[in-house]
């Protein structure tokens, strides 16, 4: 192996937040990235996976015309590449096959191409739909440095770090577009230390940024030495071009950002979902209907960190059923917040609907019906403003009503983003409490007094549901760990309540496929890795 030289090597870290599709937007982004990493003395710069599309471009990866304009634009790419190296991630289609690859680029030529070995095809990944997967490793020189590529899944086993080392790779370089859910960096680290223990080689990790539909990507960046040390840590949930050194084999000069709490971790996915969602669709501003509950609260308190108080709307509805403290209580925290509040009464459309449907009713009891038209009153509300405006609406269920079906079609269900969709509901509370250490803005009113639809006098969530202690930790093991129902019952679980959540979890399938898209935040999320069907005839065993 050719020794590693001791004159430093600067490289630079981009880590970008691309819009899908968005090929010449894209391209530019890279390219000022270029001419700021020229500036700063790079040697070269790193782009994350698939940085000049986007990831995941999903269907727009079977167009011809797609990868067409991708070569362009990685032609005007490379004319700005004079006096640096680039290692770009980018979609590529050559002899009829497509491939998610990394070119290296200097002085406007191509040194050589990298085609993704391992294509995933579990959890939110569907490559082995779109890409051929590779087969050989590249290594290219610089600064007197040898250098070989993978990228994300590769990483995630030995075998393509060990073919870029027997390839003779002094540095292993990895471009990802690795999708964030709680805990998510830390394991990271753990895989790419043992990628160094087993080629003892240093490995620079360069990651995307940005919400895509329902993922977020949380950057994250980070160096390790050889030894599995971590010497570089870059800023997470942000843009950035970061500036690191190699010297003697290790990476020297830069600096080491704070990792977040995990509540503040997850509150920062929250906000970066919701600005990236409206921000790269357009939207002017956003609206929520406010109950004076937790879930509404915590959504508003997202929504304005995300986009400023001026984009966002606050609408209380209040019906005969609206206790005096839910209105006390969300003027308040409009008031605190400076967003723009309106207060329109629904007891008036109520009665006219119980009026159209009188005859239709005549003899059956009330029930769950007349309460639903409480919260379909206030969807066509919501939306009618929508349409007004154009600002989106953004519900404010949270996952544990998801799972059970705590939630009305049509009601509070009508929007366009959720932005707690993948948030438990024991979660919601802690982010809540969480957000207030940082200003208080959700009164403490809010947070303590228990959780109610206000459908009917008196009405708790707990008199529908069991205790969301419970309730939380029996979905998160169905859905996040496949735990069976006689393995939750075996380790204490209630046996009845097990039965109860996941017969409505199972029941309720139908109304998540008609859920507007929401931020996902744990290791599975109703959206694109959870994939049952709503007609099933299996029962699972007790």
């Amino acid at each position: 192996m050719v020794p590693i030289m001791s004159t430093p090597l600067t490289i630079a870290v981009a880590q970008l937040n691309p819009v899908v599709g968005d090929l010449a937007g894209n391209a530019e982004r890279i390219i000022a990235a270029l001419a700021r990493a020229r500036a700063a003395g790079a040697a070269m710069m790193i782009t994350p996976e698939l940085a000049l599309s986007g990831y995941p471009p999903e269907d727009l990866l079977l167009r011809p015309d797609f990868y067409r304009a991708c070569a362009r634009e990685v032609g005007r790419i490379a004319a700005a590449t004079q006096g640096i190296t680039l290692v770009l991630g980018h979609p590529q289609e050559r002899a009829g096959q497509r491939f998610n690859a990394a070119t290296v680029l200097r002085d406007g030529a191509e040194l050589c191409v990298y085609h993704k070995l391992r294509l995933p095809n579990y959890d939110v990944f569907d490559e082995e739909r779109y890409f051929e997967a590779g087969r050989a490793a590249a290594v290219f020189e610089c600064g007197g440095r040898r250098f070989g590529i993978n990228i994300c899944a590769d990483v995630w086993e030995p075998a393509a770090a060990e073919l870029a080392r027997a390839a003779g790779a002094e540095v292993l370089l990895a471009l990802n577009a690795s999708p964030y859910h709680a805990g998510k960096l830390a394991t990271r680290h753990q895989v790419m230390r043992e990628r160094a223990a087993e080629t003892a080689l240093p490995v620079l990790y360069c990651n995307m940024v940005g919400g895509q539909d329902e993922l977020v990507f949380d950057g994250g960046s980070f160096a390790l030495d050889a030894d599995g040390a971590l010497a570089y840590q870059g800023t997470c949930f942000g843009e950035a071009l970061d500036i690191v050194e190699l010297t003697d084999g290790r990476w020297r000069g830069a600096q080491e950002a704070a990792v977040p709490t995990a509540e503040a971790e997850m509150y920062a996915a929250l906000r970066l979902g919701v600005a990236d969602y409206l921000g790269k669709n357009r939207f002017p501003g956003a609206i929520i209907g406010l109950s004076g509950g937790i879930d509404s609260a915590l959504t508003l308190a997202i929504a304005v960190d995300a986009l400023g108080a001026e984009r966002v709307r606050a609408v209380m509805m209040p019906s005969p059923y609206t206790a005096q403290m839910s209105l006390d209580d969300s003027r308040e925290m409009v008031r605190r917040l400076g967003v723009r509040y309106d207060e329109i009464p629904i007891a008036d459309a109520m009665e006219t609907f119980a009026g159209l449907l009188a005859g239709q009713f005549a003899g059956l009891p009330a029930d769950t019906t007349e309460e639903n038209l409480q919260s379909r009153i206030r969807g066509m509300i919501l939306m009618a403003l929508s349409n007004k405006t154009g600002a989106i609406v953004l519900t404010t269920g949270n996952k544990s009503e998801m799972a059970t079906g705590y939630a009305t079609l049509y009601g509070d269900m009508a929007g366009g983003f959720a932005v707690l969709k993948d948030v438990y509901k024991t979660l919601v509370f802690r982010l809540a409490r969480w957000r207030n250490t940082q200003g208080e803005v959700i009164p403490e009113n809010i947070i303590t007094r228990p959780p109610s639809a206000e459908l009917k006098p008196d009405q708790k969530d707990q008199d529908s549901l069991p205790p969301y202690e419970v309730l939380d930790a029996i979905i998160e093991a169905y859905m996040e760990r496949d735990e069976s129902p006689r393995a939750m019952i075996a380790r204490g679980l209630p046996a009845a309540e097990v039965r109860r959540t996941v017969t409505m979890l199972k029941r309720n399938e139908y109304k998540r496929r008609q859920a507007p898209v929401g931020i996902r935040l744990t290791r599975r999320a109703f959206g694109r890795d959870w994939r049952y069907p709503i007609t099933s005839g299996y029962q699972d065993e007790y």
